[in-house]
């Protein structure tokens, strides 16, 4: 029914033992080989998914659907080579709880696609000092990570959060493998796999006459 699909906030799906203080789901490592990344606003009109990837580094808007009808994309999902966990917009001047929820959502909707065997690579997001506190439960530690600095190269205070965060990730979860989306700072270090924007890939297509 109706009801009982979209209800619960799919806790009737599934519930996960979960991991620290808000039992977060817990994403288990994958390590990553090569591939090509698309935004889950394409993914449903791709022709050939072999040697893809899909990735969420988009307005929650793009993506929410996920969260709400998740059984409706697992079967496209699946052909993909990666898929990086949602992105759900973490910013510092949301609520507490609203960060902590859209880390729940992002980190259940990971575990659910690794139940489906999908290589699921997980995006690390944090906010503010505070956050530490619950932001990387239910990461796996010596996997592959994805992160994003689109929106964190402001001005100096968000650049400063976002380089901390990075050090802190990088020390908690000793990653195998970074995936950087977007422009990557000098103190950033580690086995970085840039990922360029969009709008990058966008200017080269104009200029090679696409």
């Amino acid at each position: 029914m109706y009801k009982e699909q979209r209800n619960y906030e799919n806790v009737n799906k599934m519930l996960f033992e979960g991991t620290g203080q808000y039992n977060i789901p817990q994403i288990f490592p994958t390590q990553y080989e090569h591939c090509e990344w698309i935004g889950f606003n394409y993914a449903s009109s791709c022709k050939n998914k072999e040697g893809k990837g899909v990735h969420f580094f988009l307005d929650d808007y793009q993506f929410i659907r996920l969260w709400t009808d998740i059984d409706r994309y697992i079967p496209m999902l699946i052909p993909y080579e990666y898929v990086m966990s949602p992105d759900f917009s973490m910013f510092t001047d949301f609520p507490k709880a609203l960060q902590i929820y859209n880390h729940y959502r992002k980190h259940w909707i990971g575990a659910y696609m690794q139940q489906f065997g999908i290589k699921v690579i997980p995006t690390i997001c944090w906010s503010t000092l505070e956050s530490y506190e619950w932001c990387f439960d239910g990461e796996p530690v010596g996997g592959c990570v994805a992160v994003s600095s689109v929106g964190c190269m402001k001005n100096k205070k968000s650049k400063e959060l976002f380089i901390n965060g990075y050090l802190e990730m990088v020390k908690r979860l000793e990653p195998t493998q970074i995936i950087f989306y977007g422009n990557v700072p000098d103190e950033c270090k580690g086995n970085i796999v840039r990922v360029k924007q969009f709008s990058e890939k966008f200017k080269e297509a104009v200029c090679n006459g696409w």
